[in-house]
């Protein structure tokens, strides 16, 4: 029932920037994918060129091996939420969907459908220029999913969104997913991601870096480390200082240690006489993995968040800009080529 979507060397320059940069990628039906990357890492961009709402500079995209502004029937093909507040703000949201569904003979009782699976039944005929952005959400969604289309893109659906409307987001997705359709769904809720998407595309300045299931991800991430609190932190630290050990700081006496496993630990704390109070392997997260992965594609970068207690990584530092563990080569020209979000 879904589609393949197909990627082949998409790129898009606005000017002097590069949003979208040789991206290469087959997105497949039946699963969730994921797009992750940073703030102006070209994801919005990408869904626009698989949509048509710009044109690559070169490079192409299909869906289903054509154009996808050559589909005869466009809403059955995909649905797209790409900006839940670019609607007519004077008309009420079952008058916003009626208009839509009359491009494509859709009957009114899809609307109603529509309505109900969204919750908003009730306010369906309230203008929307009232509605909150998480109501904005749910009715693109609902606009969506009106032509029952084989593909769903959905850039950052859950903004806006309570805790019941992000479950309820994430249950949605699984289900179209199951039921054979195409999903590609960017977020910055890294938690939520973990839970949802089965594969995932990362993206740092429009370049691909990470094209691989989630649990792949998370495991190649994962490495040996281990999270010890004790007041003997500043002894451990540089007992075990060494190229391939780094150690993070987490508050007085807490630390990790990465590349050093808690037997090693343990072991060594029993021959030193040092005192541990806690010590436990570390559990890496997708929201760790990324970060680590994207740590040299972000443009913007909160200061004031500093390490503490004299403490600094021991040995080198991850480059992100070096061929990865899953055999995406590091952006041409490095880090200073930019890109849109």
């Amino acid at each position: 029932m879904g589609a393949v979507i197909q990627l082949s060397n998409l790129t898009k320059v606005y000017g002097s920037t590069v949003a979208v940069a040789n991206l290469s990628v087959t997105i497949h039906p039946g699963i969730v994918t994921g797009f992750l990357g940073p703030n102006g890492a070209g994801k919005s961009t990408a869904m626009r060129l698989i949509v048509g709402l710009d044109t690559p500079t070169s490079g192409s995209v299909t869906v289903d091996g054509q154009r996808f502004s050559d589909a005869p029937a466009p809403m059955c093909t995909i649905g797209a939420v790409l900006d839940a507040k670019a609607m007519q703000p004077n008309r009420t949201a079952r008058r916003h969907l009626e208009i839509i569904a009359a491009t494509h003979d859709i009957p009114a009782a899809r609307i109603d459908e529509m309505l109900g699976l969204t919750g908003l039944s009730g306010v369906a005929r309230h203008h929307i220029r009232g509605y909150s952005l998480g109501m904005l959400q749910r009715l693109a969604i609902a606009a969506a999913l009106l032509g029952d289309p084989s593909v769903l893109l959905f850039d950052e659906p859950l903004n806006g969104l309570d805790p019941e409307g992000v479950a309820w987001v994430r249950a949605l997705l699984r289900q179209q997913a199951s039921v054979g359709k195409t999903v590609l769904v960017s977020s910055h809720l890294m938690s939520e991601m973990q839970h949802t998407a089965d594969h995932l595309l990362i993206v740092g300045r429009g370049h691909l870096l990470a094209d691989t299931p989630t649990v792949d991800f998370i495991a190649a991430a994962s490495g040996v480390a281990s999270r010890i609190t004790s007041p003997d932190a500043d002894r451990i630290v540089a007992a075990f200082a060494g190229p391939n050990v780094h150690a993070v700081p987490l508050g007085p006496g807490q630390v990790e240690l990465r590349g050093v496993d808690v037997k090693q630990v343990a072991e060594r704390a029993r021959d030193e006489g040092w005192t541990v109070y806690q010590l436990n392997p570390v559990e890496v997260s997708l929201e760790d993995a990324y970060l680590r992965l994207t740590a040299g594609s972000v443009d913007y970068i909160s200061g004031g968040a500093t390490l503490s207690a004299g403490y600094a990584p021991i040995g080198p530092a991850w480059n992100p800009y070096q061929p990865n563990a899953w055999g995406n080569q590091p952006p041409a020209g490095g880090p200073n080529q930019g890109g849109n979000s």
